[in-house]
């Protein structure tokens, strides 16, 4: 994808795909990864890419900021509109989710990624310090059953997804791709916006992989195409969990008078083009709400926008002064993810805000690691996977002591009262963002050299990774012993993605108290443990395709660490890696005993199974090195 260019409907790319002559179609993966690499210039409203001496694609986006008509993509060549060039343009083009289609892009609700059940939100959510909805978030209740239209379409995508499944990344190319959003687009209009939303991203995800791209991970392709597959088939089995259909949460509703104190910035740079800022925010009964201000525009934006003034009542702030400052509104608007919207009606005058050592935010450090931990991982992780990674977004305090690093990670332990310092659970710290532009990894290298350096930090918990936080702001623990000394502007913390930390800012090492190391690290289970074999099969299967899982299959099974399996107790992996397997390699024959054409649908099931119970037990896994507190008592 080129982030330069707008992006563009579902239906618009599917329906440029589809009205190309077979011989062109043959020839649309080559031309989208030439043209990725064109020239882009912009002017008076219009983007244009010059594919030729003949031939120049002009893209005029809508008000939203995205294309969403065909007449809005038109190339000047004699085959137009039918031609090579205007759909490898718009193959190149991000692809543009439901919220970008039908409101115009702006602070008050467009984040640059789907907000629908099921989506992968680059604007983090910020629910209710309780986990409860915030006041005017209700949303339509969906029906009782999917109606036959739904089931209809969850079907159509079903099928569509199994063959790119089967296909794998490397022949899952623009006309793979264009069926599968054209079943989305037949599933947004049917009202099956978590299907939507996850079928967008394995879109997305199918790009970065195929253009190996750097921030491409086949984890997150992975859990995309489980959640499309569990999601989808629920559905066309007329499953009555409202939960599958979703809700398109795009309302803004009244909120009334709210007292809200900024705690930290958060940089965002979504994949589909978008860059910005979000300021989290807390009021004085606890519940959070977040000011977003993500458009396109990529990392550069992203940057900007960290002093971009904040498009809320007078707009006399700027998102960094928010951070450290605070709010009275009154007439507020609401999305129901916490969302403050920046409607006409709505009033805002500058207070000053909280420090991190009182109020609600106080509270929010004092609640040990392992309670906040349990709260966020609990539930399944499979069936409604949008409310578990809601829960796991939610913003986790804790305070710690640096004890060593670990490649790109810190190393720390919780500081518990009544135990020594460096004797609480050891927490693994990753960066929220690695992006050069950013100073999450700058500022990550200055805290590794100070082992010993005490710190309240703010972050996310990482549901897929051993005891893993990924803090978005550090500062001083309360009592200022070998901690940071941070300049009096930026008022108690810093926000680890746009504040760089100096060396004035952190003790020199001699008034640091001596650490005994990390000790004895507990394993990574997910790194150790057997069910490595069975998830190395489930993402063969998506990178690879049919033919890359059923080689164990054909070898007698010696490659497909079953064995092993059993032998170290996991007895279900090892069937459903056998399983998996043997499907990939099933061939029917049609009447005359030819090899008939393999059925996706059934080794989809197959893989799915897989997947989902890999998913529950790698949880469960994830949960027990949460667990173990008096280990190092």
């Amino acid at each position: 994808m080129n982030a330069e260019l707008p992006p563009v409907a579902p239906e618009v790319v599917a329906a440029a795909v589809e009205g190309l002559t077979a011989r062109l179609r043959r020839k649309l993966d080559a031309a989208i990864e030439s043209y990725a690499a064109l020239p882009v210039t912009a002017a008076d409203g219009a983007v244009r890419v010059r594919c030729g001496e003949d031939a120049e694609v002009t893209l005029t986006p809508g008000p939203s900021g995205a294309v969403t008509d065909a007449a809005q993509a038109v190339c000047g060549c004699l085959l137009a509109p039918r031609c090579l060039h205007r759909a490898a343009v718009l193959g190149v083009c991000p692809v543009a989710d439901a919220e970008t289609l039908t409101e115009p892009a702006g602070p008050a609700g467009k984040d640059g990624k789907d907000e629908q059940h099921g989506s992968e939100d680059p604007v983090p959510v910020a629910p209710d310090a309780q986990g409860d909805p915030a006041p005017g978030s209700e949303e339509t209740p969906a029906p009782a059953h999917p109606t036959p239209a739904q089931v209809t379409a969850a079907a159509g995508l079903w099928a569509a997804a199994a063959a790119v499944l089967a296909a794998g990344v490397p022949a899952a190319g623009a006309v793979p791709q264009a069926e599968l959003l054209r079943a989305a687009h037949t599933a947004r209009l049917a009202g099956l916006h978590r299907a939507e939303a996850a079928a967008l991203r394995v879109v997305r995800g199918l790009r970065g992989a195929r253009a190996r791209h750097d921030g491409h991970r086949l984890a997150d392709l992975v859990t995309n195409v489980r959640e499309l597959l569990l999601t989808t088939g629920l559905l066309a089995a007329a499953d009555p969990d409202p939960a599958l259909v979703g809700t398109a949460r795009r309302a803004y509703r009244p909120g009334g008078g709210l007292r809200v104190h900024g705690v930290c910035r958060e940089p965002v740079i979504a994949a589909t083009g978008y860059g910005g800022v979000v300021t989290h925010l807390v009021s004085e009964d606890g519940r959070w709400f977040s000011v977003a201000d993500v458009k396109p525009g990529g990392p550069a934006r992203a940057r900007g926008a960290a002093t971009a003034s904040v498009s809320l009542g007078s707009g006399t702030l700027d998102h960094a002064q928010l951070s450290r400052g605070g709010l009275l509104i009154s007439g507020a608007t609401l999305s129901p993810d916490g969302r403050l919207g920046s409607g006409k009606g709505v009033r805002a005058t500058p207070v000053p805000g909280l420090s991190w050592t009182s109020g609600p935010l106080a509270a929010l450090f004092a609640r040990p690691l392992s309670e906040a931990v349990a709260a966020r991982l609990a539930g399944p992780a499979g069936r409604d996977p949008e409310r578990s990674e809601q829960a796991a977004r939610e913003l986790i305090g804790c305070d710690l002591i640096l004890v060593g690093a670990a490649g790109d990670q810190l190393l720390a332990r919780e500081l518990t009262p009544g135990r020594p310092d460096g004797t609480g659970l050891l927490v693994r710290l990753a960066p929220a963002n690695g992006h050069p532009d950013l100073a999450h990894t700058a500022n990550f290298r200055r805290l590794a050299s100070r082992p010993g350096l005490r710190l309240r930090v703010l972050g996310r918990l990482d549901p897929d990774r051993a005891a893993t936080l990924r803090p978005l702001a550090v500062g001083p623990v309360p009592d200022g012993a070998a901690t940071l000394r941070l300049p009096p502007e930026w008022q108690g913390h810093a926000d680890l993605g746009y504040d760089r930390i100096q060396g004035a800012h952190v003790p020199p090492p001699e008034e640091l108290p001596a650490v005994g190391g990390v000790g004895a690290v507990p394993p990574d289970p997910l790194a150790q443990a057997p069910l490595w074999r069975l998830r190395r099969l489930v993402e063969v299967a998506v990178s690879g395709g049919r033919r890359a899982v059923a080689e164990p299959a054909r070898d007698g099974g010696r490659g497909d660490g079953g064995a092993a399996l059993r032998r170290t107790g996991f007895r279900a992996a090892a069937d459903l890696s056998a399983a998996l397997s043997a499907e990939a390699d099933r061939r029917g024959r049609d009447v005359f005993g030819r090899t008939a054409e393999a059925d996706p649908d059934r080794y989809a099931r197959a893989w799915l199974a897989a997947a989902v119970y890999l998913t529950g037990t790698e949880r469960a896994l994830v949960q027990a090195t949460w667990e173990r507190e008096e280990a190092h008592a």
